[in-house]
Formats: C-alpha cells, sequence, structure tokens
C-alpha cells in the first residue's frame, strides 16, 4: 500500500459500505507507526461499531472515544470528549462516521478543530459497488456533495471496499476498478487505495489489505 496517513482520517460514505471494518484495519496499520486514537461518531448504526472493539483495542494500545450510549440501551447518544484535546494529543485520529449525509451531519459541530488541521486531515469516502448495485455513479456524486453540506468539509480522496463478503476474490474486486475510475474522473478525487484481503493477489497500485473484523448480526452465534 503506497500512502502516507495523516493526522486525521475521517471516514464517510455509502450506509453499510463497511466503515467500521475499514476504520479497524485502518487503526491496526496505523499503530505500527504511530500513537492512534478512533473516535466512534456513528450514531445511525446500532450494529457495526468501533466500540465492539474495546478489548482488541486496548491490547494494541488504540485508543476508543465512543458515544456513551454505545452498548447500552439509551436511544440518544451523549457526545462528551473533547475533540481538539485529543487530536493534538494522538499521531493518528481516526473518525469514524455513520452513513450518508445523516451521519457526516455530527462533524460540523467540530468545525473550528477540522479548521485547524484541515492541511492533516483526510475526509475518505468509501463505497462497496456491491452493498447498492441500483447506485450510479452520479448518485454517488450527489452523495459526496450532501455529505460535504451536512459535514462542512471536503472530501479528500475515495476508497473502493467493494466486496461480497466472505465470497470475494480477486474478479469480485477487479470488475469494480472501472467503476472506481469512473466516480474519480467526476468527482475529481483520487482512488487512495482499493480493499482487498490478506491473501488475494495484486489488484491495483493502491491495494490495501484487509480482515474482515466486522461481521453483520445474523452471523452472530
Amino acid at each position: 500500500m503506497n500512502h502516507n496517513f495523516k493526522k486525521i482520517t475521517v471516514l464517510t460514505g455509502q450506509y453499510g459500505a463497511g466503515k467500521t471494518n475499514l476504520a479497524v484495519n485502518l487503526a491496526f496499520e496505523m499503530c505500527r507507526y504511530g500513537k492512534v486514537t478512533v473516535t466512534d461518531l456513528d450514531i445511525v448504526n446500532p450494529y457495526f461499531r468501533t466500540s465492539d472493539f474495546t478489548e482488541i483495542f486496548e491490547k494494541k494500545n488504540i485508543k476508543l472515544i465512543s458515544p456513551v450510549y454505545a452498548n447500552t440501551n439509551l436511544d440518544i447518544p451523549v457526545l462528551d470528549f473533547d475533540m481538539r484535546f485529543e487530536t493534538e494529543n494522538t499521531d493518528f485520529h481516526i473518525v469514524d462516521v455513520g452513513g450518508d449525509d445523516a451521519g457526516a451531519f455530527v462533524l460540523g459541530r467540530y468545525n473550528d478543530v477540522f479548521s485547524t488541521y484541515k492541511d492533516v486531515t483526510d475526509m475518505l469516502y468509501v463505497f462497496n459497488v456491491y452493498r447498492s448495485p441500483d447506485f450510479s455513479v452520479n448518485n454517488i456524486i450527489e452523495n459526496i456533495k450532501e455529505i460535504e453540506n451536512a459535514s462542512r468539509l471536503r472530501c479528500t480522496g475515495l476508497v473502493n471496499n467493494s466486496n461480497l463478503g466472505n465470497e470475494t476474490d480477486t474478479d469480485v474486486i477487479k470488475n469494480t476498478l472501472g467503476y472506481a475510475d469512473k466516480i474519480s474522473e467526476l468527482s475529481g478525487l483520487p482512488v487512495l487505495f482499493t480493499c482487498k484481503s490478506n491473501t488475494d493477489k495484486k489488484i491495483s497500485e493502491n491495494d490495501f489489505p484487509v480482515k474482515i473484523m466486522v461481521s453483520p448480526p445474523w452471523n452472530f452465534t
């Protein structure tokens, strides 16, 4: 993988595109190079949460910040933390945001922090072609604009996280590269990396090997 991580990496994009799984994998990769903090701002999706990884994060000295309602029966999240302090006191800060513009809206309350660190911040739009097959390229371009308006931030790159879960192979991902290139062309945003499994052969120049860490609730036993 050829990508220089910035101090802040905000993950946003399609609902169900695999942002949380990506956040966990990014945290594991970043902790090889410095101190990592993960902030869970996903107030939309109650099923896939970085807060579910508290124990494994602690083993890797990754700091986790999550809404008070995470893993409780509270309906309204309490975002009680100092974004500026947490960013200043870490090398890499990953912010996992809920799907689409509804989830991105919460970023606006920290606009002063993101403005301070705008030169060392990536906001990445994550998409999975197979998660929403009816989501056309034009739909995604519009979705990016909606997220930018809601968050008051500008996306800086794309992540092709297209997969079919355990059925994913090299061809499944290769079939989406043209789609990713079209999104990049129309949005003006680079595809910073393409996610693949650790065992897949080389797919692109910017491969990022990931493990499936987050399983849907219907797979739990």
